[in-house]
């Protein structure tokens, strides 16, 4: 059979189940008497295993496998863990992780697994006694395969039902049907086990009804079980009929059926298992029950679909071309205009305008998944740095572009890493300071405008802002005679300058000699901005900005001579118009008095050189006033044209590093106008 045809589906479930190993590693490391979560990470693992298997990956299927026995010796309280433990552990999670990505670039995801796998092996074989040899040999063999015989013999039901469902099956009962614990159990080198209970349920709703599942439906559809799960079951069938039918079912080992008696008592629910029933009015869909995740999967609040993220950007590249035929719609109802016409373009235009909504808020992700890899960072770093640091996570599920979230990883890996190896301090270094010696960088995502800001805080040392001068004067960043004259702001600033690091010896750990640079030029790539704060002996706090997409935004038509430019309104404080005398020179620059503050002008005719052979008869001048943070400018324009959403282009491989232009658009009479960057003029 060709697997390649599945390597998406893997690919994309190895991820989730591998972050989902690392988070639930990180909650085990603090509390090693959580059993739940040891279930947790070695369904996780049970499942990684089998499919790696499955696809041919033998290196990982191997390599899994060892930490599964580890992992089931710890959750049957045979193994209890210890910080050496878990490294190895980690190790052997991180080198899959190696693996799932050379599979993704196109390899074959072999790699040398012998250490972690000895490792591993050592662990499983030095913690038993003597007595215990024999069990743990066959344990350690092939656990799973001891936990399928042992599921082999007949369980009770334990059924769990509440008012309702009992009343259900009392009426089914009533009126001559048959009442049926059914108990299906997998075979242990199953593939995609919710594809299997989804074929078992195909079958039974054709016989019958399903009145509960254990687990829940939206565990079995997530594949958050291990080889059974087991359904109460209404049918006018005879149970033969509804056992042959599941048994006909490929992959499937065993099924179990009793006659359920209304009469008896119930059981006691257990207590790791406290599912809520799914009523016959509940009951899962055809069409929905069970199918793989990578295809479906139905959460508690609704509807969920996977689309491929390609689909998408095409999706946005057409809504994009029908913006710019829109623009050219509306254009030419006003210079014909008929009323009909024109109602019918607004009308047009007012459901784009919605349909533009839901398709950028299709592309919309919640930062959640990038920032769910940085525990797991910062814990491995203040293990190499001998620190204590807690990392608080808040604001996760704020949304952003798919586009901005896929590129803002690595800035925000290089701040963090910044946070921990110049900002917190050493444990000594802060018990001599009157600090708890645990320190805490917070990580904190929120919307404001059109923007999302990323805060990156620490309770560190601050900026030693005598040392970041030194360095900057020693490497002509800045003169002697100017930095006596700069604030605590303009110096912090320093650190984002090209090449300026304050590391005395350059490491792996954070810049690698490099400094900051790198990172705003990447977030002001993407059209946002990056600022830092400090307080000497408290703190610093890294703040980035970001649009909330890269694709369509709202801009600021204006015309300059014969030529058309773009200004995001993002930027736009307000338009006015200046009479001339209300111009003045200030250090040979015009400037104005913009509500009491001192405003630089900026002739876009003279920045961008535009050809003009007419003659300036007017004695006032159009002007868009602009900020980025704290500083401003008027950008002077000729007239102003209007607000609209514009698509935005890129100028191509030929016309890189344009100064002060960040892209460019069709407009609807298809011209190109420029898109400017305002914070490259303010600069």
């Amino acid at each position: 059979m060709d697997m390649n045809q599945y390597l998406d589906m893997f690919i994309e479930e190895s991820k989730e189940h591998l972050q989902a190993i690392n988070e639930n590693l990180l909650i085990l490391e603090n509390d090693p008497a959580n059993i739940q979560i040891v279930n947790e990470i070695f369904r996780s693992a049970h499942t990684l295993k089998g499919m790696s298997a499955t696809m041919g990956f033998e290196d990982m299927a191997s390599l899994t496998h060892e930490a599964e026995n580890v992992l089931d010796l710890i959750r049957n309280n045979k193994l209890t863990i210890n910080s050496d433990i878990m490294d190895v552990i980690f190790q052997s999670v991180d080198l899959i992780e190696g693996m799932v990505i050379h599979i993704t670039e196109g390899g074959d995801g072999s790699a040398d697994v012998s250490d972690p796998v000895r490792k591993l092996r050592a662990i499983v074989a030095g913690d038993f006694t003597a007595q215990q040899e024999v069990a743990a040999t066959a344990s350690v063999a092939e656990p799973e395969v001891l936990a399928a015989s042992a599921s082999t013999e007949t369980a009770k039901p334990d059924l769990d039902l509440d008012d309702y469902a009992q009343t259900v099956l009392k009426q089914s009962k009533d009126s001559g049907n048959n009442l049926f614990w059914i108990k299906v159990i997998l075979n242990e080198n199953c593939l995609l086990k919710a594809a299997r209970a989804y074929m078992v349920f195909d079958q039974l709703e054709s016989l019958g009804e399903v009145i509960k599942t254990t687990p829940a439906v939206q565990e079995i559809e997530n594949e958050r079980f291990d080889l059974s799960f087991e359904v109460v079951f209404v049918t006018m069938h005879p149970m033969e009929k509804v056992r042959t039918a599941i048994q006909n079912i490929s992959e499937i080992q065993e099924v179990q059926i009793e006659t359920i008696d209304l009469k008896a008592p119930q059981a006691e629910p257990p207590a790791a298992q406290p599912e809520a029933p799914v009523s016959n009015a509940a009951a899962p869909k055809k069409a929905e029950t069970a199918q793989p995740a990578a295809t479906r999967k139905v959460a508690a609040g609704g509807k969920t679909i996977r689309v491929d993220i390609e689909r998408l950007d095409i999706l946005m590249n057409l809504f994009s071309e029908l913006v710019i035929d829109r623009g050219r719609l509306e254009q030419l109802a006003r210079e014909i205009g008929k009323s009909e016409l024109q109602e019918t373009v607004e009308h047009m235009s007012r459901i784009s305008g919605d349909l533009q909504n839901i398709i950028l808020t299709m592309r919309m992700v919640p930062v959640e998944q990038v920032f769910n890899r940085f525990p797991r960072m910062i814990r491995d770093l203040a293990k190499d740095l001998n620190k204590k640091v807690n990392l608080e996570i808040f604001g996760a599920e704020t949304e952003l572009d798919r586009t901005v979230i896929d590129e803002i990883g690595d800035p925000l890996v290089h701040l963090l890493r910044n946070s921990l190896d110049h900002g917190i301090e050493s444990v000594t270094d802060r018990r001599n300071a009157g600090k708890p010696e645990e320190g805490t960088i917070e990580l904190r995502a929120f919307h404001s405008g059109n923007h999302v800001f990323i805060e990156v805080k620490d309770d560190g040392a601050g900026i030693n802002k005598d040392k970041v001068l030194k360095k900057a004067i020693e490497r002509g960043i800045v003169t002697q005679s100017a930095a006596e004259t700069m604030t605590d702001k303009q110096i912090h600033e320093l650190l984002f300058a090209s090449g300026f690091s304050t590391a005395d010896v350059i490491s792996d750990i954070s810049g690698r000699g490099v400094g900051l640079d790198v990172v705003k030029s990447k977030i002001v790539a993407l059209g946002g901005s990056v600022s830092v704060d400090s307080v000497r002996g408290k703190g610093t706090t890294f703040l980035v900005q970001l649009p909330l997409t890269l694709s369509i935004i709202s801009a600021m038509l204006v015309q300059v001579k014969n030529e058309k430019y773009a200004v995001p309104l993002s930027s736009i404080i307000e338009t006015a118009v200046f009479k001339k005398d209300q111009i003045m020179l200030a250090h040979r620059q015009k400037v104005i008095d913009f509500r009491g503050r001192v405003v630089p002008l900026v002739s876009l005719e003279e920045i961008f050189q535009v050809p003009s052979n007419q003659e300036e008869t007017d004695d006032e001048v159009a002007v868009v006033i602009v900020r980025k943070g704290e500083k401003m400018a008027g950008l002077v324009v000729d007239s102003f044209i209007g607000q609209q959403e514009i698509v935005l282009k890129s100028l191509g491989k030929y016309l890189v590093n344009v100064f002060a232009i960040s892209g460019a658009t069709i407009l609807g009479d298809g011209q190109v106008a420029l898109i400017i960057d305002c914070n490259a003029l303010i600069k």
